[in-house]
Order: structure tokens, then sequence, then C-alpha cells
């Protein structure tokens, strides 16, 4: 064989990968696309099949479809612009506003018309924090579920900090306190990881008794050491100094963590993909035998993976308690530990498909509380898009059934040198 023909193999060994390694990109790009896209066609099936009026006009279907079709079509219409408008904001309401802004100063019905796109932001910032952090877990092979007790504890240990330090100038407070809540995280990582890479117990299990730990610490903790007062199971309140400066006057409550949670998805995202630590936590979580032999320390990897894990996590509880709330109550996450799961999920385990992922779903719950007041759908709809989005990023086949996405089964060779045989003779 000439060096021309094993040159001329090579290339075209190396053109097949590049182009199987774009319809592999281009699947992860498409398959959530259309699970968000389909979950959304359920749910419209579900405002339609709960719609009073559609109900009993679907009585006489066969009479008068289109007074059925019409009835079902209003419902949705008027429930997902309810939703489009709470998570956006009304486009009319914020040109009128902007227009009395600059011609009269008055920046009252401006701020209000901006209010609801800033309260999605709100929502999706903790969602970004707490994503990133399970998808590093997921990235080195492990399951974090215990991101929700990460996110308690990080918000102990940054409301803490915050309240008792005094007369600190906030360029030195505010950090400190959400530094103390990236470690409280990390350390609440770091056991179940320590556990996983040296006894071999597994870190499900782990993760989700730390967060019993976690829910039963913060009851105890806000009810007395850290309560404000014998009465009330909250913890003082955060210092200015201490607290994430809003962008705009109230109501406006879109503050500065927003941009730190865009800086940590373009760090996280250098870190797992141009530097050998990343490439360590990949190679880990993609075959740990394989990693071994190469000379990695899968012990200090999967360790360290969880505590990072962890610690990113717990920002979001840090976010909370320093940029909304500015104390410490109990129960004070939506939820936000256990959603980071499907984020993760959703977002192909990227930084940036987390980004996105974490703003749909703050879109969608900030969306879910006018689709109530004023289209009468009920809020818990919004819960059922999202489940029914994960079940579908979790079972890509679904979708592939759905829209004819299947993968042909390549010819195995035996099969393909028979047939050969088969021509031959």
């Amino acid at each position: 064989m000439t060096n021309k023909t094993v040159n001329t193999k090579d290339k075209e060994g190396n053109m097949m990968q590049r182009m199987i390694a774009k319809k592999e990109r281009r699947m992860a790009v498409l398959l959530p696309v259309l699970s968000v896209f389909t979950a959304l066609i359920i749910g419209a099936i579900i405002i339609a099949a709960s719609d009073p009026d559609t109900i009993n006009a679907a009585r006489s279907l066969f009479v008068a479809p289109g007074r059925f079709f019409r009835f079902a079509f209003d419902a949705i219409y008027e429930a997902y612009k309810a939703m489009l408008e709470g998570a956006f904001g009304n486009p009319s309401k914020i040109i009128q506003a902007f227009s009395v802004w600059r011609s009269t100063g008055d920046a009252k019905d401006l701020l209000s018309a901006l209010r609801p796109i800033s309260e999605s932001l709100v929502i999706a910032t903790p969602y970004i924090f707490a994503g990133l952090g399970v998808a590093i877990s997921f990235q080195a092979g492990l399951v974090n579920i215990g991101a929700e007790g990460q996110l308690f504890v990080a918000g102990l240990f940054s409301v803490f900090v915050a309240y008792s330090l005094k007369n600190i100038p906030a360029f030195i407070h505010l950090p400190l306190a959400f530094i103390a809540g990236f470690v409280a995280g990390a350390i609440w990582g770091f056991i179940p990881g320590l556990l996983k890479a040296k006894t071999g117990a597994h870190e499900v299990i782990n993760t989700i008794m730390m967060n019993y730990i976690a829910f039963r610490l913060t009851d105890y903790l806000l009810s007395g050491p850290m309560a404000k007062s014998p009465s009330l199971p909250i913890s003082p309140d955060v210092p200015a100094s201490a607290q994430f400066p809003t962008f705009l006057p109230s109501p406006v409550r879109l503050h500065w963590g927003f941009i730190v949670a865009l800086v940590f998805v373009w760090l996280i995202h250098n870190l797992l993909f141009k530097t050998t630590f990343g490439l360590e936590i990949r190679m880990v979580g993609k075959n740990p035998r394989a990693s071994k032999y190469a000379g990695i320390s899968t012990t200090l990897i999967t360790t360290l993976a969880m505590a990072l894990s962890g610690g990113i996590a717990g920002l979001a509880g840090a976010n909370q308690v320093l940029g909304v709330d500015h104390r410490m109550v109990r129960a004070f996450s939506s939820g936000y530990g256990f959603d980071a799961i499907a984020l993760a999920l959703l977002g192909n385990n990227n930084p940036f498909g987390v980004l996105l992922s974490s703003l749909l779903f703050g879109f969608l719950r900030g969306g879910a509380a006018r689709m109530q007041s004023v289209a009468g759908t009920p809020v818990e709809l919004v819960r059922i898009i999202q489940g029914v989005v994960i079940i579908f990023v979790a079972a890509p086949e679904i979708i592939q059934s759905l829209y004819g996405m299947r993968k042909k089964k390549p010819v195995s060779e035996p099969a393909a040198e028979k047939g050969e045989s088969n021509a031959g003779k």
C-alpha cells in the first residue's frame, strides 16, 4: 500500500469524523428544542382539555366542530399570551412607557413595564448557579442530588458572614459573604465526594442524606443561634454593604448577581473544556478505569469534582440571600437544587446549554403567575411542561421517533461480506 493511498484514507477518516461530530452537535441542539416545542404542544392540549367552554363545546363536537376548535384555540392563545407577557412584559406598554420617560423623565411606568422580564431573570439566576454545579458532577460521572442542601448551607454561611461583620466596605463585605457560600457548598459536596472516592459509597444516597441534614440544621439555627428573635425563625437582615446592588430602582429587582452568574458560565466552560483539570474531570466521567491507567488520580478528581459541584451549586443560595431575600428563612428555596438536575440534563451538561435551559425555566416560572391570574390556567401547568421536557430529554428516542430522526442500524460486517459473496455466486 502506497503512502498516497494511506494519506487518502486518513483524510477520508478525518472527514468522516468531522461529519459525525457535526451531526452530534446538531442533534445536541435540536433535541432540546424539539423537546420544549413538543412539551408546549402537550401543554396546549391540557389547557384545552381543562377549559370549561371547550369541554362544553366538545359535547357537540360532531354537530358544531368549529365552535369546539374556536374555544380550544382561544383558551390556548389566552394562556400562552398571558404567560409570555408575565415572562417578558407587554411590548406595547414597554414602548409607550419608554416614550413617556423620554418626554417627561418620569420612569415609574417604564420600571413597572420592565418588571416582568426582570423578575424572570431574577428567577433564572439561582437556576444558573445550581445547574452549573450539577453539570460539573455529571461531567465527572457523578450524580449530585444534594444541590438543594448545598444551597441551604451556603445561604446560612453567607447570611452569617453578612450580618456578623460590621463596618466593612462593600467591596470587601459582599465578596466575603459570597465566598462563604461557596465554601459551605463545597464542604457539603466534598463529604459525599470523599466517601465515594475512598469507600465507594454511592453519592446519590449520601447527597440525599446531606440534604436532610442541611434542612434540619437550617431549622435549628433559625430557631435558636441565628434567630432574629425568639418568635421569628428568620435570620438578621443582610446589611446594605453585603447586598448585591440592583440595576434599576424598585420595583425592578434584577441585581448584579445575574452578571456574576454569566461570568461563572464562561469560567466553568473554560475550566471544563480548556484546562487539564477539566479534561481529567471529563475523562474520569467517561471511563474511570482507563483514566486510572492513564495516570489520573480518580480519587482526587472525584473528590474535587464533587466539592466544586457543591460550591457552585451553593452560590445559588448565596445569591438568594445577598441579592433577593436579604435574610435567611425556612424553606427559602423554591426547589432550585432539585430543578438543577433537569437543567443540567436539558443543557447537555454544557455551561452554555445550562444557561439557556435556566433562562427557559426562569421565563416559564416568571409567566406562570400571570397565566393563572389572567387566563385562569393553573400554575401547575408550568411544572407539567417542565416535567415533559425532562422526560423527552432523558429519553431522546421518543423525540427521534416522533420526528423521524431514528438512526438507521448499520449493516454488520459479516452480513455485508455474506451479501458480497452471494452476489459473486
